[in-house]
């Protein structure tokens, strides 16, 4: 069963206004997308879309309640997920310059693009957080099917976000483009792609414990 016609109205309005609004998920897709080119970018976002599944899932059976109901697992997965993000950020500024963007992409594999995309959504707990927060104010318990409504809803939001993610990929790559025959520009990629993974790590482990 759906929401009601109003709910689901006001729920597309917050989802549009919140999308816009670039995020972790977004700058690290811009990221992949300047460093590698428009594959690893478009990649990356269908990785975070798995992620967001992922989640919808976890609030669909309840499990991000539970991992919210302990501040020492919602830190250690926060931890966790930063610290996964200034690997990849490190591992990025260390790679060798390449001829091309798509050869740096070829280099690192497309799967696991995707696989890291995935783990980058998965160990956000702000994701989760949104899913406990936001969604549940758009699910009219009084319609019964509760369950149904939460999975609606969530898959709605996810693939949403795989539009506008998509968009993102698609400006970045234009942009980067222009200027990829540029080794000068070529370096710069590297140093922007590795340097927001980084700040994205830093920003998520100092961004403070599980939120009242």
């Amino acid at each position: 069963m759906l929401p009601p016609y109003s709910s689901l109205l006001l729920f597309l309005m917050g989802t549009v206004a919140l999308l816009l609004t670039p995020g972790p998920a977004v700058l690290y897709i811009v990221g992949r997308t300047v460093g590698q080119g428009r594959p690893a970018g478009l990649v990356s976002a269908l990785g975070i879309f798995v992620g967001t599944l992922i989640h919808v899932a976890a609030a669909t059976l309840g499990l991000s309640a539970l991992l919210l109901s302990s501040a020492h697992a919602f830190r250690a997965v926060q931890l966790l997920g930063a610290a996964y993000l200034v690997f990849l950020g490190i591992r990025t500024l260390s790679q060798k310059d390449e001829g091309d963007t798509e050869a740096a992409a070829e280099s690192d594999g497309l799967s696991r693009v995707f696989g890291q995309g995935v783990l980058v959504n998965i160990l956000n707990p702000k994701t989760a957080l949104f899913f406990l927060a936001f969604l549940p104010q758009f699910v009219d318990a009084s319609r019964g099917h509760v369950t149904p409504q939460v999975l609606f809803l969530g898959c709605l939001f996810a693939v949403m976000g795989l539009c506008s993610d998509s968009c993102w990929v698609l400006a970045a790559s234009k942009v980067s483009a222009r200027m990829s025959r540029s080794v000068r520009w070529r370096r710069a990629q590297k140093r922007v792609s590795g340097g927001t993974l980084i700040a994205l790590g830093m920003a998520a482990a100092f961004s403070g414990s599980r939120p009242k």
